[in-house]
């Protein structure tokens, strides 16, 4: 098979065109990964560097990474040394990096090669094996590490792979820090020179059993009730089934339970490094097993879940609906701050439903809406904060809460909801339904279009920036045939124009790609396409409008 294909990206359609052979194809993309040394743009988004395996991601391109986070690790700069949480990079080496990766395709290899570069500089260096990206976030603070990297690129398809950087208070690293990491590893891209390496022994590193410390983590911090929790999966009348898409987190939910496999189901948990040729999310679509599985069982209580391979993503069902994050987040701030008393502020971002704000406005809790991007929640999870989140959570499903990581996480995501029914005796469901009717009903919704190429990046954002002005809080906008009052416009990330009967339509441009995201949420069902209506004819009308 060796000459087939001119690149890695050739071979990859191929994988893709026809799964079932693909697996037959891997070796083809590790020649790739091992011999391509062309330099990759480098680029840090919400979570991470993310490249095609044996394209941009490659065993050269991973050193180069790696090196560049050392410099930058190096840096004399106070305020880099404090964003960090490091003195120097004596207190660097002397504390240790954990190092870790999900089960794609060379996962252990690219860590391995990560290792190798950090031990060359007598780093100490902690290796989680196989692990979740929250477990290392818990794992840093635990062991007063200097920082982690993980090997992973969350949700992505199967021909990528990718690399997120946490800072020594575990939470996903700020622009500050990656912006650095990614110039510096842009300026070595440039150099091409190759780097040295040795190879590294087992006494270099420390193994170290990620999940034993989370359990640790979970107890020490107390915001989590274990022992209700194991109490109530091993005595009630229940059926917990979690489908892992054939990523890391396989193997966790036993333990975190103490179950044995009688009242847990668990599905795709297998290697498969294409992932069955579908998106390894957790969407809709992909809780089909779950939702099946759950069928099939006539327990009291039934939860079904469903994590990314990082577990940094969860979606939730039971026997009569799936419940996606925007309506758990809100679940969440109800739970823990109505059943167990933890007071505080709510952090979500500005596309999240606002059902929760109804919540919230009730209890007369502080909501701060953010930026996309579960980084942005960071002022309010650090333990010393002046305003420390019940509850922070987006709609694309992550979810933190108070006292925990500064990572999204879908282990705390589970157990949270099954402290919800065994302390509420209902199904999540029925809860949800109680909510809805004491606090009204939320229909969000997304979607979006696509506009000319050559509107991408500040075109595109000074285009839409017309709308704001246009649309003024105070003002007033057609929906359909009705003319409702505008009660507020929220540009923290895009527009976001809130309408008086609490539905609200957001426009979000992307800064990398042809297209504006649209974000809704409408007090009734049918009112959605109306609301994306508008949404499509306001963007259209900016688009065409002359500056």
């Amino acid at each position: 098979m060796e000459g087939k294909f001119r690149n890695a990206s050739e071979c990859w359609q191929a994988i893709k065109a026809k799964p079932e052979d693909g697996r037959n194809m891997l070796p083809e993309i590790e020649r790739f990964a091992r011999t391509n040394s062309k330099p990759a743009n480098v680029s840090f988004g919400t979570s991470g560097w993310r490249g095609e395996i044996g394209t941009d991601f490659t065993f050269h391109n991973v050193r180069i990474v790696a090196r560049a986070i050392i410099n930058t690790l190096k840096s004399e700069d106070t305020a880099v040394k404090k964003a960090l949480g490091i003195k120097d990079f004596d207190d660097v080496k002397s504390r240790g990096i954990i190092v870790g990766h999900d089960n794609r395709f060379l996962g252990p290899d690219f860590a391995k090669e990560v290792m190798e570069i950090l031990a060359s500089e007598k780093i100490k260096v902690y290796y989680a094996g196989e692990t979740s990206t929250p477990e290392i976030s818990a794992s840093i603070e635990m062991l007063k590490a200097s920082c982690g990297i993980n090997l992973t690129p969350s949700h992505n398809p199967s021909n990528y792979s990718g690399l997120k950087f946490n800072p020594s208070d575990g939470g996903p690293a700020g622009p500050e820090i990656t912006n650095l990491i990614q110039s510096e590893a842009n300026r070595l891209m440039e150099g091409g020179r190759a780097l040295q390496l040795h190879s590294i022994e087992a006494r270099e590193y420390e193994k170290i059993d990620t999940t034993e410390i989370y359990l640790s983590y979970i107890r020490q911090r107390g915001t989590i009730n274990l022992d209700l929790i194991r109490n109530f999966a091993r005595e009630s009348d229940c059926t917990i089934i979690v489908d892992h898409v054939h990523g890391s987190t396989r193997g966790r939910p036993a333990r975190l339970l103490d179950q044995s496999m009688d009242k847990l189901k668990l599905l795709r948990t297998s290697d498969d490094y294409l992932f069955g040729g579908v998106a390894p999310e957790p969407s809709a679509d992909n809780m089909k097993g779950v939702e099946r599985a759950i069928n099939e069982s006539s327990a009291k209580y039934r939860l079904g879940v469903i994590m990314d391979p990082d577990g940094d993503r969860i979606r939730f069902a039971d026997q009569h609906m799936q419940i996606p994050m925007n309506y758990f987040g809100a679940m969440a701030l109800h739970f823990l701050h109505v059943y167990k008393g933890i007071k505080g502020i709510t952090a979500k971002s500005v596309g999240t439903s606002n059902f929760v704000n109804a919540i919230a406005d009730k209890h007369k809790i502080p909501v701060r809406e953010t930026k996309v991007g579960f980084k942005n929640f960071r002022p309010f999870l650090l333990p010393g904060s002046s305003e420390k989140a019940i509850i922070a959570f987006e709609e694309s499903d992550g979810i933190s809460g108070y006292n925990h990581t500064l990572e999204k996480d879908a282990l705390f995501g589970l157990l949270l909801a099954i402290e919800m029914v065994a302390t509420t005796g209902k199904n999540l469901s029925e809860y949800l339904n109680e909510l809805l009717d004491e606090y009204g009903y939320y229909y969000p919704d997304r979607s979006g279009i696509e506009v000319d190429r050559s509107l991408v990046g500040a075109p595109l954002k000074h285009k839409l920036s017309v709308i704001q002005e246009r649309y003024p809080k105070g003002g007033s906008i057609q929906i359909n045939s009705k003319t409702m009052k505008i009660s507020n416009v929220i540009t923290v990330d895009g527009i976001k124009v809130v309408l008086e009967d609490g539905s609200w339509l957001m426009i979000r441009p992307s800064g990398t790609e042809p297209k504006v995201r649209f974000y809704i949420e409408s007090r009734t069902p049918e009112g959605k396409e109306k609301i994306f209506k508008t949404a499509r004819r306001l963007t259209e009308e900016a688009i065409s409008s002359r500056d």
